[in-house]
């Protein structure tokens, strides 16, 4: 597994609550070195943290490591989402050296630009079905719950780590719809703003899509699925899944396809193609 990279995009941490995969990202962190980290909104959950803070030294520890990242010379770019959307007001300014930004034009080693942002401002555009609503709320945290719970099974028995709302999301055709659509816009966004590519997270589904070459291009989270978007020196982008067993999931497509790249269910022990359909 390659740890050294040009850049590299995560979201969706949810630090602050139970569900957060801290100690993954923590060792993620630890093991890379990149030029530029992008934190591509909801970092730390403020929103959750409201109702009930869960904010145990794992957390402390992340935000530690970013910190030191930043202080060593690692350009950290921090663009707010939904969840911490407090630190917006920030925008234009640079906090223990990290810039934090509303969005960003990232220019890739090979001359490729992409607009980077969380991507809620999607959510007016695209129509959440009642399933995905569901999914966002109780049934999602139930759904986190009982993936804890599996995966605390499976660590005893020596078995990597699983998302059971990841599967779910890969084989209800509702939740495929969505992240269909939410998919369509971010590209449509991309061709209007004349950008080679789109970068975000929000939806908790890391994937690859290309269409009339523009490439989307979804980091995923550290709730679900442990997955992180890497650039490599020659401006190659990757998806890759960390936890017990590291993998490369995907390297951006050469041609166009159209359809979704879900993450393997099976411990993610296996490489998978990001073209499909």
């Amino acid at each position: 597994m390659q740890t050294k990279f040009r850049s590299v995009f995560i979201s969706d941490v949810h630090l602050g609550t139970k569900a957060c995969q801290a100690a993954h990202l923590l060792d993620f962190l630890q093991s890379i070195t990149t030029d530029t980290l992008y934190l591509v909104g909801d970092i730390i959950d403020l929103q959750e943290m409201r109702h009930r803070a869960y904010f145990i030294e794992a957390h402390h520890q992340v935000v530690e490591r970013i910190l030191a990242m930043a202080k060593s010379g690692t350009k950290v770019i921090y663009i707010p989402g939904n969840h911490d959307a407090f630190f917006r007001q920030f925008a234009g300014q640079t906090l223990s050296g990290i810039d934090i930004k509303l969005n960003a034009r990232h220019k890739t080693a090979n001359g490729r630009t992409f607009h980077v942002s969380h991507g809620d401002e999607f959510d007016q555009m695209v129509k959440i079905s009642p399933l995905m609503l569901a999914i966002g709320d109780k049934a999602h945290g139930l759904m986190l719950s009982l993936n804890q719970w599996i995966n605390s099974i499976r660590r005893l028995v020596g078995l990597p780590y699983w998302s059971l709302a990841g599967y779910l999301k890969s084989h209800i055709s509702k939740a495929k719809e969505f992240i269909e659509r939410f998919e369509t816009a971010a590209l449509k966004s991309a061709k209007n703003q004349k950008v080679d590519g789109y970068i975000c997270g929000h939806i908790h589904f890391a994937s690859f899509r290309i269409k009339d070459d523009i490439l989307y291009c979804n980091d995923g989270d550290w709730v679900e699925h442990c997955t992180a978007l890497t650039e490599s020196a020659s401006g190659e982008m990757s998806l890759i899944h960390w936890s017990e067993n590291p993998t490369l999931l995907a390297t951006e497509p050469k041609e166009e396809h159209w359809g979704l790249s879900p993450i393997p269910s099976r411990g993610c022990r296996k490489r998978y193609s990001a073209k499909v359909g």
